[in-house]
């Protein structure tokens, strides 16, 4: 991110345009709608332009800026169309302390205006760093038919009304308050659904939700999925842009954990197999200490919340406590890894049954059915098991498994550093040594031909 988006305070501040065509025309538009003082340079204004500034009530100088008459000045835009003339402005403008844009002239410039969704005071400000100025019109046009005209109302009535919100607690109940005014009530209004008014829509809200027992905690175990954003369930993103409070694992992604509302506290309880590892009992109290509190709180896990994600240890920790709660499936990683090498996990005349594995348990290395493993039509995801790749493969052809039975191994499934290995149980051990991220080991599997467009597919020699 080049371009870092604010929003300045413009009332009672000083702008400065300076030009006389129609770029410079265009931004006063746009300009007008602020509460700043503007200051209009313009030799021998054009019709359309003086009448534009003395019908706003601004300032017109027929001549070119001095510094002295930028000195003050929050922002100066040059319009000139001359990029020479421009360049002096800016250098002027500069000089004086102020903050320039050159229309059209991304390069010269201190900072760039998006384009912007009016609904005072809701806007909204769509940028593409300056790099597609069409795009970020439809974007625009896409918003402005999604918004509708009397939201600007609602948003008023609603900063007006914030002092009398106050008598309701702070936090969840308040915003509790606001989502149903700005997602319900509010809508229900513009509709002609709902009440005269506004502001009679926000009395009637504040009595119901201030006679409202404040409500109890609520914890859910939500499944992020392999750690690709988009392959989240609508209801998990739903649930973690409410969350007051988001204990996630070490596997779940940045990119996810941004989905959260930015106010919420963010705590980390990573668990590394044969590593540091957060103990469980401590996990189940955090969430136990929040949400008797009255917090929203998110168990965010890797994958699918109940397979290898210690769940019941969790629920019966909460139903011990009396908090309320709720699990949200993900995808997990075996179907992740088996997407990302075109391949079923199940296919009839092939195997009848599917075994998904840890490689360890809280003992160390897992204790597994080698001899169902063994089989020449045994199918497995094995999680974790990178450290006891060695031994997975001892055990398996001391139990009479082939030698050149196929084993994928997909490291970082969904990711954008997702690699591909393709190997034979003979060469396990070998080929798990360069991998440094999660891997599923997809045993009796090999890649199907197409995934090749995957992001990294190694074919290791026989």
């Amino acid at each position: 991110m080049q371009h870092f988006p604010i929003y300045l305070d413009t009332a009672g501040a000083d702008i400065a345009v300076i030009g006389n065509g129609a770029a410079a025309l265009a931004k006063l538009r746009l300009l007008f709608k602020t509460q700043a003082r503007i200051t209009v340079f313009a030799p021998a204004a054009e019709p359309d332009l003086a009448h534009a500034v003395k019908t706003q009530g601004h300032t017109l100088i027929a001549h070119a800026p001095q510094a002295q008459d930028l000195a003050g000045m929050r922002l100066v835009y040059s319009a000139t169309e001359d990029a020479a003339q421009d360049a002096a402005n800016a250098a002027l403008a500069r000089s004086v302390g102020a903050l320039v844009n050159i229309v059209d002239n991304l390069d010269g410039s201190d900072f760039i205006t998006p384009a912007i969704v009016d609904r005072d005071p809701v806007v909204v400000a769509i940028g593409t760093e300056g790099a597609a100025p069409v795009l970020a019109r439809a974007i625009k046009k896409d918003i402005e038919d999604h918004l509708p005209a009397g939201l600007g109302t609602l948003a008023s009535a609603g900063k007006a009304f914030r002092p009398q919100a106050e008598a309701l607690p702070h936090g969840r109940a308040r915003r509790d308050f606001w989502a149903d005014y700005y997602l319900k009530a509010g809508p229900d209004l513009l509709a002609g659904t709902g009440s005269t008014t506004p502001q009679d829509a926000l009395q009637e809200l504040l009595h119901r939700h201030l006679a409202t027992t404040a409500s109890a905690g609520r914890v859910d175990l939500v499944g992020a999925g392999p750690g690709n954003p988009e392959l989240m369930t609508l209801r998990a993103r739903r649930l973690l842009d409410r969350a007051d409070v988001v204990i996630h694992d070490r596997l779940v992604t940045g990119d996810i954990l941004e989905l959260a509302r930015r106010e919420a506290l963010f705590i980390a309880v990573g668990k590394e197999g044969f590593g540091p590892s957060t103990p469980q009992e401590h996990i189940n109290a955090l969430m136990i200490e929040h949400a008797s509190q009255g917090a929203h709180v998110v168990r965010l896990k890797g994958g699918d919340a109940a397979i290898f994600a210690r769940l019941d240890e969790e629920t019966d920790a909460l139903d011990a406590a009396g908090i309320d709660w709720g699990v949200t499936p993900g995808i997990t990683a075996a179907s992740a890894a088996s997407a990302a090498i075109g391949r079923s996990l199940t296919r009839r005349g092939r195997n009848t049954g599917l075994h998904i594995l840890t490689a360890h348990d809280k003992d160390g290395i897992a204790d597994l059915d080698w001899s169902a493993l063994a089989r020449p039509d045994a199918v497995a995801a094995i999680y974790m098991g990178k450290r006891a790749a060695r031994v997975i493969q001892g055990r398996l052809l001391m139990q009479g498994a082939a030698p050149a039975t196929p084993v994928t191994l997909v490291e970082n499934a969904s990711h954008a550093t997702q690699t591909i290995t393709a190997c034979r149980l003979e060469t396990l051990a070998h080929s798990v040594r360069s991998l440094r991220g999660p891997v599923v080991m997809l045993l009796g599997l090999s890649p199907a031909g197409a995934v090749s467009v995957l992001p990294q597919l190694i074919e290791e020699s026989a």
